[in-house]
């Protein structure tokens, strides 16, 4: 340990290594439940791509393994400690370096916040399209790690899109550029994709370079109430299938609805079984909400209420935004992340439900509809370890389910340690064999975010 910290030392301020207990002990683990975490050795707080070279150079002379880390918003493990660890917090790079309106690109650090860099494209008519629900709080950085999407998915896309190139810290302290800054590219692997999603196990992302787009219109939304999911899924399906290109389209179930009036008192309607909100950005928003609401009826809405204003549709936004929030209040959760072919969502919730009922807890469901991403949170008391067994049961139960249906095991939450079995069920062991090969390459000492992912 003290050679370790004497080490560190060599290469970073004493205000940027951090050995309290009390300290290290705040850095154990994000937000996802049922995962274990251990216990880091040193966190480090580095400014400069040079201080991580040096811990990773460090690290690898003394074989210890590190943990790199953003804001710990992540829902899946992948920024856990390990016993021992040097948990690498990148919160501290938290620069934007460039922002060029000609070609449509910002140049960031990893710390910086999603939100801070979606504002300062607007000083410049532009924006970052990505837009998790944690906006406020995640990292670009981590957003990289996890390849996280938003609520903007169904029509501007996720986190990969976005990315056009790279400065990663490799394992022994190397550093390596991905990608480019111009609108094409296409020389060689495409190494830029890999590093998305990878969860921190090939390299550690000290630099981004993102594209940028032209602001869009302000949303217009409008909310549909449904007497059952399966109602709102034949709307999604219906909205899809007619040629509409909505900027956001949103599905809360009841005990979603329920839990974020109880949350917020919000007055969305708790009589509904799914609520359906669909917004566009487009030049004429009232005539596609128009089209988009008669739809809805169609499908057999009970009620279709179109916001009157920008403001009004922001308010039925951030009820969508606070339903993970709403749902944690209910008791211990798990928040599982399934996405399916849009055509198969209704079988999903339906199957969600039927598992609900058959285990005897309460499963919320939020979902991005226009893409097939849903949520479906299990509420449990973790007091009680019979509730907490079904939990898991009702977890593992949801995820066999989306790959029956066709779909994948995570849509943009990743992989971490909660997955890592199932991974590898979606994978084949053809699939888990080559992408261990990849990680192999890139951190042959294994001492990159050891144990995740694969």
């Amino acid at each position: 340990m003290s050679d370790l910290v004497d080490l560190l030392l060599e290469g970073l301020p004493p205000q940027a290594v951090a050995t309290d207990p009390d300290v290290t002990a705040a850095y154990r683990q994000d937000m996802a439940g049922f995962c274990a975490s251990g216990v880091p050795a040193v966190v480090v707080h580095p400014t400069t791509v040079e201080q991580v070279q040096h811990v990773m150079r460090t690290a690898t002379r003394l074989r210890v393994p590190v943990v790199p880390q953003g804001a710990r918003t992540g829902l899946s493990g992948a920024a856990n400690a390990v016993d021992g660890c040097i948990v690498l917090s990148l919160t501290r790079m938290d620069r934007i370096l460039d922002l060029d309106p000609v070609n449509r690109t910002a140049t960031v650090e990893p710390g910086v916040v999603n939100a801070a860099l979606s504002r300062a494209a607007g000083e410049y008519g532009l924006s970052y399209p990505p837009d998790p629900s944690s906006w406020e709080t995640c990292t670009i950085g981590g957003n990289i790690g996890t390849g996280s999407g938003g609520l903007c998915c169904v029509k501007y896309g996720v986190t990969a899109e976005y990315v056009l190139g790279l400065e990663v810290v490799l394992a022994d302290g190397r550093l390596l550029h991905t990608g480019r800054r111009t609108a094409k590219g296409v020389a060689g692997y495409d190494l830029t994709r890999l590093f998305v999603g990878a969860e921190g196990t090939l390299g550690v992302v000290v630099r981004a370079v993102l594209a940028l787009r032209p602001a869009p219109a302000p949303q217009l939304a409008l909310a549909a109430e449904f007497p059952s999911a399966g109602a709102a899924c034949d709307a999604v399906c219906a909205v899809m299938a007619s040629g509409h290109t909505p900027s956001l389209m949103e599905l809360m179930d009841r005990t979603t609805v329920r839990a974020v009036n109880a949350m917020a008192r919000m007055g969305l309607p708790e009589t509904t079984e799914a609520l359906l909100l669909v917004a566009f950005d487009t030049p004429d928003p009232a005539a596609d909400l128009a089209a988009v609401a008669e739809l809805c009826r169609t499908a057999g809405a009970t009620e279709v209420v179109p916001a009157e204003d920008a403001a009004e549709s922001e308010l039925l936004l951030q009820a969508r935004r606070l339903a993970l929030p709403a749902l944690e209040r209910l008791g211990t959760n798990m928040i599982d992340d399934v996405a399916v072919p849009r055509s198969q969502l209704a079988a999903l919730l339906d199957g969600v439900a039927a598992i609900a009922e058959r285990q005897g807890l309460t499963i919320g469901v939020c979902a991005h509809a226009g893409d097939g991403n849903s949520h479906p949170v299990v509420v449990f008391d973790a007091a009680d370890p019979a509730a907490a067994a079904r939990a898991r049961e009702s977890f593992d139960a949801i995820m066999a389910l989306g790959l029956e249906l066709g779909g994948t095991i995570t849509g943009e939450h990743g992989v971490g340690l909660l997955k890592k079995e199932w991974l590898a069920r979606e994978l084949g062991p053809v699939g888990v064999e080559l992408q261990r090969g990849i990680r192999s390459v890139f951190d042959p000492l294994g001492i990159l975010n050891p144990g995740k992912v694969v």
